[in-house]
């Protein structure tokens, strides 16, 4: 997040004509554009994009949904004789892909689900260390909704969520390579990148989405920037405390999300963005794993 992700994209894109698959949940929602940083529609004219508004904001893309549209998308680039480019930061998305997971086939249960989001965060997070260790380890405990759904699993299909997610690699030739900054830089670059949201108009587009009868439960407005500005129309925040909080929340889930990244495969190679000539050493780096010819 705010690392640098989608101007590096663009450029692997331009060299080695390469499309674009996005493995960010949050831009699959239509209307979301601002608190999403969903590529422009300049940036999506450089190179095709793909996997961003494919669904309404009441809708839901499960993993394993997501996962055969992603193979099916990178089949069809394949076949025209360009490079995909997976890219985001939603981890379980990304590794779901490269390292061709196993997803449990366990059907939504309303009921238990409702049952388990009344024990709250701290039960629910003591309950998921106790059946299932590993996935405890590996989900962020703030992430209630993931919680939940590894307790499901556990609960329905008697195994725990990180024994079904067996590995099958999938038949590509997988470059993985992951972009890294200094925490303070991220944080100033998290914090400006705010600030122009709010200056874009995102307070207009959580209105307008509230205005199209899209409720604050839903998992789509759960994102950040998103429940935050909700609570602020709601009367529970200030709109400068609700910036902040944006700020705070952000800075809070970059951690998260470069500690899972970092635990989750050492087949990553990592780039420091702060470095002189990283575009070029990550272009090289490409050309050079995949042996692409100039």
């Amino acid at each position: 997040t705010a690392v640098g992700k989608t101007t590096l994209s663009l450029q692997l894109a331009a060299r080695f004509k390469g499309e674009i698959i996005s493995a960010d949940s949050r831009l699959f929602y239509r209307g979301m554009d601002i608190g999403t940083a969903k590529p422009t529609a300049v940036e999506q004219a450089i190179a095709p994009h793909h996997l961003i508004d494919i669904c309404d904001p009441d809708e839901t893309l499960s993993l394993g949904a997501y996962q055969q549209m992603a193979y099916e998308t990178i089949d069809g680039v394949l076949t025209r004789g360009h490079l995909p480019i997976l890219v985001g930061g939603t981890g379980q998305y990304v590794m779901a892909v490269v390292q061709g997971w196993g997803i449990p086939e366990v059907p939504p249960q309303p009921a238990l689900r409702e049952a388990l989001a009344a024990l709250g965060g701290a039960e629910l997070a003591r309950w998921l260390a106790v059946l299932d260790p590993v996935a405890a380890e590996r989900l962020d405990p703030r992430n209630v909704r993931r919680v939940i759904r590894a307790l499901e699993v556990v609960l329905v299909a008697g195994r725990p969520i990180s024994q079904l997610q067996k590995k099958s690699a999938p038949p590509y030739d997988i470059c993985l390579v992951g972009l890294h900054r200094e925490r303070e830089v991220l944080y100033g670059r998290i914090d400006t990148r705010v600030d122009q949201m709010m200056a874009a108009g995102l307070l207009d587009e959580v209105i307008r989405l509230r205005a199209a009868g899209y409720g604050c439960d839903l998992p789509a407005m759960s994102g950040l920037g998103y429940r935050q500005l909700w609570q602020y129309l709601d009367g529970e925040l200030t709109l400068a405390e609700a910036v902040e909080r944006i700020k705070f929340e952000t800075h809070r889930f970059v951690r998260h999300q470069a500690n899972w990244f970092q635990r989750q495969d050492a087949a990553i190679t990592w780039f420091d963005m702060e470095e002189l000539g990283v575009e070029s050493a990550v272009i090289d780096f490409v050309r050079e794993r995949l042996e692409i010819g100039d």
